[in-house]
C-alpha cells in the first residue's frame, strides 16, 4: 500500500512540475522622435521569466546597461532623467490574457522611475520545445513614469517613446 501511495506521489509532483523558461541576454531597446533630434538605446542585458502552465512573465533591466550611440546622451539620460542611481531597474510583473496561435497579449505593471502603471501590449510569444522567443513593441509616456523634460530640451526629448522587446527563453533544467 505504502509503495502504490509513493508511486502516486511521484507521478503527481512531475505532473505538477511547471515549464519554466529563463532568458538573460534578451534586448529592450527605445526610440524617441523629437522635432530637434531622435535618440535611440538599447539594452542588451534583460532578463526574464515565463511560466508556460500560470503563464506569468517577469522581465527586469539595469537602467544603468542602456548603451546610446552618444556618451553625453548616456549620461543625461541616466543622472537627469532616469536617475539610475535612485531608481536603478525597470521592472515588468504580468501575465499572458489571451494567445492566439504565436500572437499574445500581455497584462501587467510596468515599473520605471519608481513608479508603476499598469500596462497591456500586444506582442508575438512563440514556444517551441525548450525554447521561447518574445517580442513586442509599446509606448510608454514619460509623463506616466514621472520623468520630468525641462523646458529647455522639450524639442530634443519626446513625450511618448517607442520601446521593443527581443528576447530568446530558454527551458529552466
Amino acid at each position: 500500500m505504502n509503495r502504490i501511495i509513493i508511486i502516486i506521489l511521484l507521478i503527481s509532483s512531475i505532473n505538477l512540475q511547471a515549464q519554466k523558461f529563463i532568458g538573460k541576454n534578451g534586448e529592450i531597446s527605445f526610440f524617441s522622435e523629437a522635432p530637434m533630434e531622435d535618440i535611440k538605446a538599447i539594452n542588451n542585458k534583460v532578463s526574464a521569466v515565463y511560466d508556460s502552465d500560470t503563464k506569468a512573465l517577469v522581465f527586469q533591466l539595469k537602467i544603468i546597461d542602456f548603451v546610446f550611440p552618444n556618451s553625453l546622451m548616456q549620461e543625461h539620460f541616466n543622472e537627469n532623467y532616469l536617475e539610475s542611481d535612485i531608481y536603478p531597474k525597470s521592472i515588468f510583473s504580468g501575465k499572458v490574457i489571451s494567445q492566439d496561435g504565436k500572437n499574445a497579449i500581455v497584462e501587467g505593471n510596468l515599473t520605471i522611475h519608481g513608479k508603476t502603471k499598469k500596462i497591456k501590449v500586444e506582442g508575438i510569444l512563440k514556444q517551441k520545445k525548450n525554447i521561447v522567443n518574445i517580442s513586442a513593441t509599446f509606448i510608454v509616456k514619460l509623463e506616466d513614469y514621472d520623468v520630468k523634460i525641462p523646458t529647455i530640451v522639450m524639442y530634443k526629448i519626446a513625450e511618448e517613446i517607442e520601446v521593443k522587446v527581443n528576447i530568446e527563453l530558454k527551458e529552466r533544467e
